[in-house]
């Protein structure tokens, strides 16, 4: 059985599959407008969204298939009164695939440990791969390729985002510099950075890590950004993480420092004034509404690989 709990996991040649099958569903929807016919999705939300269940709803819909949109709020799952195995291999006796997204990344490895269909992370505490491959097929669109890019993270490095776009980006040749605070609240993880290099030495890429914002930007091919309230954050603390990361802020001048066609990109939803300035994510150089479109493309395209439907 084959899932999608993590980048980290994903060989640069399945990403590469999954990105190749997404340009052509985009590119021929009624292609795939039978692949999943008869075929159910429950998506379990314990963490509410916009784009992930649109965009997953959508996506099984356009392919003959069906969604069932399952909170677990008020469900026996989320109150304690069934466990997640439980739960999970009864659910695998009516679907055909399982998204989650969730708080704990503990509880999807759980939920992949016991299921009998495919699984797909729609978020956790530790990762956003959906996200990530969505956004590598809306940078390839606009720049030709992925391998030798500079993709430059502004803001928040201690993130599930910023840790799959390190994995992906490493894994296909690009070259990933974060600019974040320095310490361990702020800036990516250890463990992380160390894999990264070594899938860097495998590809031809670079991962590099700074608390300079301008070292970090320099000459960049792709700048990214993502909320600094980053995953939970409690209300007490925001004033101080918006005095720490405003340095970090993606503004006209610190766009300046990229190439001149660098594109912006951020995964939304997004705060501007707080992350990024209005003139640069509502600019010519902002790809976030096909950014987010993306999404749409590349979670089907993870549907249709891990299904065994094309």
């Amino acid at each position: 059985m084959e899932h999608l709990i993590s980048l980290k996991e994903w060989s640069p040649e399945k990403i590469r599959e999954v990105l190749d099958l997404a340009k052509d569903v985009k590119a021929n929807p009624a292609k795939y407008q039978d692949a999943m016919a008869r075929k159910t999705l429950l998506m379990i939300f314990e963490k509410p969204s916009l784009r992930t269940r649109l965009s997953f709803e959508a996506g099984m819909t356009q392919m003959g298939g069906h969604a069932i949109y399952y909170h677990t709020g008020n469900s026996p799952m989320g109150s304690g009164k069934e466990t997640i195995s439980d739960s999970i291999q009864t659910a695998s006796r009516f679907v055909d695939v399982i998204m989650a997204r969730l708080f704990k990344h503990t509880d999807l490895l759980e939920m992949a440990k016991y299921a009998t269909v495919p699984v797909i992370n729609a978020l956790t505490d530790d990762s956003h791969p959906c996200q990530i491959l969505a956004d590598l097929q809306a940078i390839e669109e606009k720049k030709g390729k992925l391998a030798g890019l500079k993709l430059a993270y502004l803001g928040d490095g201690f993130n599930n985002v910023t840790h799959s776009l390190m994995f992906g980006g490493t894994k296909m040749g690009m070259h990933v510099s974060v600019g974040s605070p320095a310490g361990a609240d702020y800036s990516p993880r250890a463990d992380v950075v160390a894999d990264c290099e070594q899938f860097s030495a495998a590809s031809g890429g670079s991962v590099f890590v700074t608390d300079d914002p301008v070292e970090a930007i320099k000459d960049a091919d792709v700048v990214y950004t993502d909320s600094w309230m980053s995953y939970h954050i409690p209300k007490d603390q925001e004033e101080a993480r918006v005095a720490k990361f405003m340095p970090y802020q993606v503004n006209s001048a610190l766009m300046k420092h990229a190439k001149p066609d660098a594109v912006f990109m951020n995964c939304l939803p997004a705060i501007r004034g707080c992350e990024q300035t209005a003139e640069v994510i509502d600019g010519p150089q902002s790809i976030v509404f096909d950014e987010a479109e993306n999404r749409l493309h590349a979670q089907k395209a993870v549907i249709l690989k891990l299904c065994g439907a094309v």
